[in-house]
């Protein structure tokens, strides 16, 4: 059974995805919230880098569809929106690690 072409629109949403998750800071986001939801302060001392840079990307990943915001008092909490991303993750670190065996062995 041939499966249904996409539209035009959902492929942007699915470039947009794979654009916002194509950035290392950002992927270090996702890892840091997989634990669940941290504020902005938080995310900023286990990345060790600025509130400014920080928050630049939290905007691209929660625009993205990937991250929730939710804001209480003075801190804004940010969590996972689609879990389902770690699953992508954990097949490319999957692939990726079987090519880093397979060349290691090529060298040895």
């Amino acid at each position: 059974m041939a499966k249904a072409a996409l539209s035009a629109e959902t492929v942007e949403m699915i470039a947009q995805r794979f654009r916002a998750m194509g950035e290392p800071m950002r992927l270090r986001l996702l890892m840091a919230l997989q634990g669940g939801e941290r504020t902005v302060t938080e995310l900023v001392d286990a990345l060790e880098t600025s509130q400014a840079n920080i928050s630049k990307h939290l905007q691209v990943l929660t625009s993205a569809g990937l991250l929730r915001r939710r804001k209480q008092g003075l801190n804004v909490f940010y969590s996972i929106a689609d879990p389902s991303i770690f699953n992508m993750c954990e097949m490319v670190c999957g692939s990726l690690k079987k090519h880093l065996d397979a060349q290691s062995r090529l060298l040895t």
